[in-house]
């Protein structure tokens, strides 16, 4: 089952993906993706071993943010991709049928591309302006989502939405109100004073 939170790691002058992978399992998150940029795979291969080591530790899931191969190396819970990354269809090749396979999206017809390819579940955004992403799609903001969310009811789509870029605790209660089934964070976290608080307050406003 597809976490509420899912902490997307990113790596800071201060913290290494590893590091901000293991701070956020301290925390509680229960799902966390390895995204690693401009990058060889050989190094991506390597950072995936650790955190599949860690997630193992603290009974979390691990996706593996691009690299197909690397996740199925590690036996990784999922992968993710971008709209400009590997097709969907390429990726199933590659990981099998059981593995989960995430999409990102910035519209609504994105969604109905992804679900028509047959991901698991979309990662829709960015909700406000993101450094962690380079090339940022046009922000959406809750009105946005608002409006793609009525439109997934009324074409009857159930594919779970997860919002994405510049998350904060106190944006959940709005997207969970428009139909948002998780959230996904990555700076609110890594730069949290109380990580584990953070963690606990989004999961409570979704419990």
């Amino acid at each position: 089952m597809l976490e509420r939170v899912y902490f997307i790691s990113q790596q800071t002058a201060a913290k290494t993906h590893v590091t901000a992978i293991e701070e956020a399992l301290e925390a509680g998150c229960k799902l966390v993706q390895l995204r690693v940029k401009n990058q060889p795979e050989t190094v991506v291969l390597e950072l995936a071993k650790v955190a599949k080591t860690l997630c193992d530790r603290f009974n979390a899931k691990l996706i593996i943010n691009d690299y197909p191969l690397v996740a199925r190396s590690v036996n990784a819970w999922g992968v993710h991709v971008g709209l400009q990354d590997m097709a969907v269809r390429d990726v199933r090749a590659i990981v099998g049928r059981d593995m989960i396979v995430g999409g990102t999206a910035n519209t609504f017809e994105h969604i109905q591309q992804r679900i028509l390819e047959g991901v698991d579940y979309v990662g829709l955004g960015p909700f406000r302006f993101t450094t962690t992403k380079e090339k940022l799609s046009p922000v959406l903001g809750l009105e946005g989502y608002q409006r793609i969310m009525d439109r997934m009811r009324a074409t009857a789509y159930y594919t779970p939405i997860v919002a994405i870029g510049g998350i904060l605790p106190d944006d959940v209660p709005g997207l969970r109100d428009a139909g948002v089934y998780g959230v996904a964070v990555s700076g609110a976290l890594t730069n949290a004073v109380d990580q584990k608080a953070q963690v606990e307050k989004i999961n409570a406003l979704y419990s």
